[in-house]
């Protein structure tokens, strides 16, 4: 494990925090991630971050934390993991991301995760905590819940069956959570199968909510890294992608009105929040306009 120099851990957010969950400051521990999927938008080269797949801890990142949450007079949400999982297999050992949860829980943040790991469950004593005196969301990313489809996509990620299961056991511990269906890749994930089966999956696991966006993305250092890779999905995918989206960034599925509409269909029989206001309003304990529609 290499460790990088880092002058600070905690950024506000520069963009209106409803655009996303509700956050008001991100966090990232860690530079880097090992869960190796193909389609990672944290890969482009605007980034600037080398050797995306080698995993870094940031030297010294509690202790700057400490002094960066204690200085902030507004007490918000803390967005962890959104470049790179903190809750990567180094975490099991060096246990940062605890820690870290540790100081949003002392200076009373609220906090809202982004990860594919089931080692999120090992902190759900701290994100009670967390929930009880302010908020909390745990978001686990579940693109398929095919297992062989996503030995290929997410090759070094924990299988969506067992992070079904610790969907379940976060729901079971009465945590605020649910999935993140992103990216929708077209022509492989976004067809009725896939929706049928991740709303089924989604409500079995106790998930409060699916938030997806419609599409992927695609640029410089991503884009090449993907679409070499989308040919084990199926050979002609990568010409395919090519042709139908040539030198765009946001990449939404042709069949993006009726996923997106059987989605909404399916969420709504099952009790199951999509929309992003009702997201945050849920989470937040306010009261979600959506429950009116069910």
């Amino acid at each position: 494990m290499k460790t990088i120099r880092a002058k600070s851990i905690l950024q506000k957010v520069r963009y209106d925090n409803a655009q996303w969950f509700g956050i008001d400051y991100n966090m990232n521990l860690y530079r880097g991630c090992s869960h190796g999927c193909i389609y990672c938008d944290s890969r482009s080269d605007c980034y600037r971050i080398e050797n995306f797949d080698e995993v870094r801890v940031k030297f010294d990142a509690l202790a700057i934390l400490n002094r960066e949450l204690r200085s902030r007079r507004s007490k918000g949400v803390v967005g962890i993991g959104a470049m790179s999982d903190t809750y990567n297999p180094f975490e099991r050992e060096l246990g940062v991301t605890r820690g870290a949860l540790e100081l949003v829980e002392q200076y009373g943040f609220g906090v809202s995760i982004d990860t594919k790991s089931t080692l999120v469950t090992r902190d759900i004593d701290i994100l009670q905590r967390i929930a009880q005196q302010h908020s909390a969301i745990v978001k686990l990313t579940i693109t398929t819940t095919d297992d062989n489809l996503a030995r290929i996509i997410e090759p070094c990620a924990p299988l969506p069956t067992k992070r079904l299961a610790a969907l379940r056991e976060l729901a079971d511990a009465d945590l605020f959570c649910g999935i993140l269906f992103t990216p929708l890749l077209p022509y492989v994930t976004d067809n009725d199968e896939t929706i049928e089966a991740m709303v089924a999956a989604a409500k079995g696991a106790g998930a409060r909510f699916i938030y997806t966006m419609g599409g992927v993305t695609m640029r410089a250092g991503q884009k090449e890294h993907f679409l070499d890779r989308l040919g084990d999905v199926s050979p002609e995918l990568p010409d395919r992608y090519r042709i139908e989206f040539g030198d765009r960034y946001m990449c939404n599925s042709p069949r993006k009105r009726e996923a997106l509409g059987l989605l909404r269909k399916r969420c709504k029989e099952a009790g199951i929040l999509y929309r992003m206001p009702d997201i945050i309003d849920a989470y937040k304990k306010k009261e979600p306009s959506q429950l009116g529609l069910f």
